[in-house]
This record gives C-alpha cells, structure tokens and sequence, in this order.
C-alpha cells in the first residue's frame, strides 16, 4: 500500500490559500509576508525525490501545468507519475498525467505499487481526502501569519489521530510538522 501524503503551507490560522500566488488578498504570503531561510524548505526537496506520483485537484493542475514544465527545479514533479481528480478534465497536456473522477479512483490507486502519493496545494481535494480517511500523513509548514479567510486544510470531520513525527522551528518563525495519520 502507497503511503497519501498532504503538502501544505499554512497559517497558524489554518489558511492554505494562495500561498505562491493566486486570488486571495494576500495572495503569495509565503514569499512576501515571512523572509526566506532555505532550510525551512528542506522538506520540499525530499518530498520531490521521496515521492513515487503527484495527486491534485483540477484548480492546482490549472495553475501548475502552465508553469512547472518550464521549471527545471520541478524535473522530478515533470518526469513522475500525475493524477488530476476531476469529472470535468478530460485531455490533460502535462506530461504523464492522468485523470481520476472519484475517491473511490485515488483509495485504488493507494492500494497499488510504487512510492509515496503527494498531494499538492489542492485544499478542497485535500480536505476530502482527510475526510475519507485516505491521508496517511501530513507534512505542515506552519508560517507565522493570520490570514483572518481563505481556504482551510480542516474542516473537522477528518478521521483518524494525529501523531508528530518530525518537527522543527526555523529563525524565520516557520514550523515544520510532520504528522502520521493514526487510522
């Protein structure tokens, strides 16, 4: 069985909305809001060559396909295994990327071969996914802000316990944390 790992920036507010970019207000508080120290980002660079596929919803594969293709600190995102959950995409252009319309489609795709499943950005198919019990881990980092709205990581209806596995406060206010999701 494939281990289903959810990526995120978030606040300590619980906001994960446009955290490189996007619609919100505030939108690339990542970048703009908190300075960059690069080992906070760590963690980033092992998920990209720890992981075997990339599984994201259909507003995180508009926004990334344009974009990370062209990125060559991205190759090992390009070159690996892609999986879009929609029921409207239909031909996705981005290089090895295929299409899953339920959660029933990504609880299969878990039960097969290959290396850890990590889910990009993407809030709304993360949430569904922590609500189906699907998500065997989260990888967290926690930046010092309060955004107030935005799309949210939790809901409350999430299954299972969290356990900490790994965890560590860089001088920027970042916090790193990784937890097993104890089902």
């Amino acid at each position: 069985m494939r281990t289903l790992i959810v990526t995120e920036f978030i606040t300590l507010d619980g906001v994960v909305d446009s955290p490189g970019g996007g619609e919100h207000p505030r939108a690339g508080w990542t970048f703009k809001e908190v300075p960059f120290v690069a080992d906070a980002y760590e963690i980033k660079g092992r998920e990209q060559v720890e992981a075997g596929a990339m599984l994201i919803g259909r507003q995180s594969y508009d926004e990334f396909a344009p974009v990370w293709p062209k990125m060559a600190e991205f190759d090992d995102y390009n070159a690996m295994p892609k999986y879009v959950v929609s029921t409207t995409l239909s031909d996705p252009e981005w290089n090895n990327t295929s299409v899953l319309r339920s959660l029933d489609e990504v609880a299969e795709l878990k039960q097969g071969d290959g290396g850890d499943i990590l889910v990009h950005g993407s809030p709304t198919l993360a949430k569904a996914l922590g609500e189906a019990g699907l998500v065997d881990r989260y990888h967290l980092l926690v930046f010092p802000i309060v955004l107030g709205e935005g799309k949210r990581l939790f809901s409350g209806r999430e299954q299972g316990t969290l356990k900490l596995v790994e965890h560590e406060a860089y001088s920027n206010g970042v916090v790193k944390s990784v937890f097993d999701v104890e089902h």
